[in-house]
């Protein structure tokens, strides 16, 4: 068997460029080389994404123009991958060929059955049949198709909309920094296939962690309160009291924890990454709320900071074992390198917005190499204890809000953030979003449980392409 990388050695390895998948800077530029980090970034991964590049163009042609040279319009896409090649650092490109008859994909069929998604570039006319042939494939496949490249783009609505669909989507477009967006569902479903979430609960949740395992690869497994204590006592003071020391020199003002709390809840922190580390794992959750309340989070510490910790480096930490959540967070972090934001909302009809609030705030929500947002350390406002980051986040940030219900179907709206709310109520995070839609609708369509998952940008297209590839029904609560 194939010996997997660990996420020590993977990172080792691809330092230099890991966060440039997300638009920033590296993990090194971001310090965090300083103790020989095992992170992982989104976007990048123990493997790389793989992808099939088709250039299609039927011989002899006649539209756009008689005199096209498909081997040199294929080449001509060499310099504009080459301009993207931050952001596509961690895709392999294990099929890049030029195909101008459906039979020369034959050969190809046991290569193409096995990547992430077919990236099919369309040059001239003539392309029906090797497009057919690939859809038949049934891999998920991205058609690019710039100005004058044929007529085809007349029965691609029909090929959407024959039977179940093809799993296609279609971007016929001159911004050919649209390459990279064409890859982005392919990487979510791979950041999906490889993601491990450890979940801390007694709580059973075997029927739908085999249901996630088998639609989408992810696994998740139960932790036990003794390991989890286990590393909390192992975890180096001295290391942890640095970590402590650091929240509460960047934090803007530390209300009410005291000192020992923070320091408690860094040990906490720094066991979750060591638990994560052992695991090969990608995402912590613990039931904060439930079976875990009393004898972690009042025994011991809350999970807050470890939390947000975890969003911060490109991993997860997600609140009260919340599962579908969970989920979520990993189809942002693989679509647009960003966290989510749980949260338990309520609606101000007076101005058609929601507010968004949940004691855990995370600080990078524009992803890792992102700036950070100001914070205070405050108590868990509902129990009034504990230690929790109150994140400040950016006034008229558009956001979009989802929740993948199941296995196959995704809520969502979008808006726009219009006030952080400085007030005791609620949770200590907080963010007034402007709805886009009808804050009445909203409410009579909310039917699946009170948390959503925000984040950051209006990635409505991005989702949308990634449920089309999943079989994964969308829909807009807010209209």
């Amino acid at each position: 068997m194939r010996r997997q990388l660990k996420r020590r050695e993977f990172v080792q390895l691809t330092l230099a460029g890991s966060a440039v998948c997300i638009g920033g800077p590296s993990i090194a530029a971001l310090g965090a080389s300083q103790k020989g980090s095992r992170l992982i970034s989104p976007g990048c991964r123990k493997t790389k994404v793989k992808v099939a590049r088709i250039y299609m163009g039927a011989k002899p042609h006649h539209w756009p123009t008689p005199d096209l040279n498909l081997e040199e319009e294929a080449r001509s896409y060499k310099p504009r991958f080459e301009k993207l090649k931050n952001e596509l650092s961690d895709v392999e490109f294990v099929v890049d060929e030029l195909i101008t008859s459906a039979d020369q994909l034959g050969p190809l069929k046991d290569k193409l059955k096995k990547v992430d998604g077919i990236l099919a570039i369309h040059l001239g006319m003539g392309i029906n049949t090797i497009l057919d042939e690939l859809l038949g494939l049934g891999r998920p496949t991205t058609v690019f198709a710039v100005p004058y490249s044929g007529h085809e783009w007349t029965r691609f609505g029909a090929l959407q909309k024959k039977e179940l669909g093809a799993k296609m989507v279609c971007l016929l477009t001159s911004d050919y920094s649209q390459l990279a967006a064409a890859i982005r569902p392919f990487r979510a479903i791979h950041h999906l296939r490889e993601a491990k979430i450890l979940n801390v609960t007694t709580r059973s949740f075997g029927e739908y962690a085999t249901a996630v395992k088998d639609k989408f690869g992810t696994q998740i497994k139960e932790i036990k309160l003794e390991r989890v204590l286990a590393a909390c006592n192992a975890a180096d003071d001295a290391q942890a009291k640095a970590e402590a020391e650091k929240w509460v020199k960047d934090a803007a003002k530390v209300v009410e924890p005291s000192p020992e709390v923070i320091f408690k809840s860094c040990k906490l922190a720094l066991a979750f990454e060591k638990l994560l580390d052992e695991e090969d794992a990608t995402v912590m959750t613990v039931d904060c709320y439930g079976t875990m309340f009393r004898p972690l989070c009042q025994g011991y510490a809350y999970p807050c900071i470890g939390f947000c910790r975890l969003n911060n480096m490109g991993l997860g930490g997600i609140c009260e074992s919340d599962l579908q959540s969970a989920m979520t967070h990993i189809i942002f972090q693989g679509l647009v390198g960003r966290p989510g934001f749980i949260s338990d909302p309520t609606l101000d009809e007076s101005n058609n917005s929601i507010i968004l609030a949940h004691c855990l705030g995370t600080t990078k929500m524009d992803g890792p190499g992102g700036p950070a947002a100001p914070y205070k350390l405050r108590t868990i406002m509902e129990r009034q204890e504990g230690a929790v980051p109150q994140v400040k986040m950016r006034v008229g940030q558009k956001v979009t809000q989802a929740k993948l219900v199941g296995t196959d179907l995704l809520p969502f709206f979008t808006g726009e953030i219009i006030g952080t709310p400085e007030t005791d109520r609620g949770c200590r995070t907080k963010i007034t979003v402007k709805i886009d839609g009808d804050a009445e609708k909203l409410w009579k369509n909310w039917l699946y449980g009170l948390h959503r998952v925000t984040c950051y940008g209006d990635i409505t297209k991005e989702l949308q392409h990634f449920c089309r590839f999943q079989g994964i029904k969308m829909f807009n609560e807010a209209v």
